[in-house]
């Protein structure tokens, strides 16, 4: 199994703006003030443009599907929470704790990409388990190490365990489960997301292994991705609320490794942090700061890889 693909599919924003819904347990979240609506779109369109722009000039295959204006899904500009593509051909569907972002589903998006040839054989459809309150955000809820077999999960009110379990028998994974904190307000609160914490290559692993309080759970966690021989390197949690978390390794041309981030989660890391992972992949970052502070997601949240065959 491959752990990083030259394909992903990306959303462009149409109403982009901070979502009520997901403001709840998402703590990154910001209203800009003193901005409307529009020029918050308009900003996040800009930032999103020059985000593919880049990516497409290292080689990277992006397919890019414009959001619809009537479903008004504030959030669509991250479509790994809904949707994960499988190299057996198999896509996944994913229940969302937000109402407004269950509409963000659109199966004229899996058309487009059996027009670009892709296959999808299988559609696994775990959205039912909204109806009984149970969540798991796709790739924002799960980070898979494809290669090893395994997938890691913090435990939150959009990861349920019962539901990553099954996940994992489905896809034949081991589960790595764990909770991961962050202060607000000075508590301990759940971290929404597992890729807001951590982000797993080929060969390395980011992790803020602090926002693991229960030392058992952060002893696993980081015994599993040693005994996969990956590369630790340990972010902080102000680095964490800079995104550093929120990287995607991915593959450009002549398949060169590139790690993807944002310009706040890039100036965040330290000269040591940023040589140890130039050993493992070309860091590629672009601006994303109204993507940020409105929709408390950063650069791996826009991306959600495809490794579906081709025909």
């Amino acid at each position: 199994m491959k752990q990083t693909t030259n394909a992903i599919l990306m959303i462009r924003p149409v109403a982009f703006r901070m979502n009520e819904q997901t403001a709840v347990n998402n703590y990154y979240q910001k209203v800009l003030d003193g901005l409307s609506p529009e020029t918050v779109n308009a900003r996040a369109q800009e930032e999103f443009d020059a985000f593919v722009q880049k990516l497409r000039m290292v080689g990277v295959d992006v397919t890019v599907v414009d959001d619809l204006k009537e479903l008004d899904a504030p959030d669509s500009i991250f479509p790994n929470n809904w949707v994960s593509f499988h190299e057996n051909a198999d896509v996944a569907l994913y229940p969302m704790f937000a109402e407004n972002r269950r509409k963000e589903r659109r199966e004229e998006i899996l058309d487009v990409l059996e027009d670009k040839g892709f296959q999808i054989e299988n559609i696994i459809d775990y959205t039912e388990a909204e109806q009984d309150g149970f969540f798991l955000e796709g790739t924002g809820s799960l980070l898979l190490d494809r290669a090893n077999g395994k997938a890691y999960c913090a435990l939150s009110p959009r990861a349920d365990e019962e539901l990553f379990i099954e996940f994992c028998e489905d896809f034949d994974l081991a589960p790595v489960i764990f909770e991961a904190f962050q202060t607000v307000d000075g508590e301990r609160k759940l971290i929404y997301h597992t890729n807001v914490m951590m982000c797993l290559g080929e060969t390395f692993a980011v992790i803020c292994a602090d926002s693991i309080d229960d030392k058992v759970e952060r002893k696993n966690v980081l015994d599993n991705l040693k005994q996969d021989n990956k590369e630790i390197i340990l972010i902080t949690e102000d680095q964490v609320n800079n995104f550093a978390g929120n990287m995607l390794e991915v593959r450009g041309s002549d398949d060169r490794r590139y790690l993807v981030m944002s310009t706040a989660a890039h100036q965040s890391l330290t000269k040591d942090q940023i040589s140890k992972l130039e050993k493992h992949a070309t860091i590629l970052s672009s601006s994303l700061d109204t993507i940020e502070a409105c929709g408390g997601g950063s650069a791996r949240c826009m991306m959600a890889e495809i490794f579906l065959p081709r025909n």
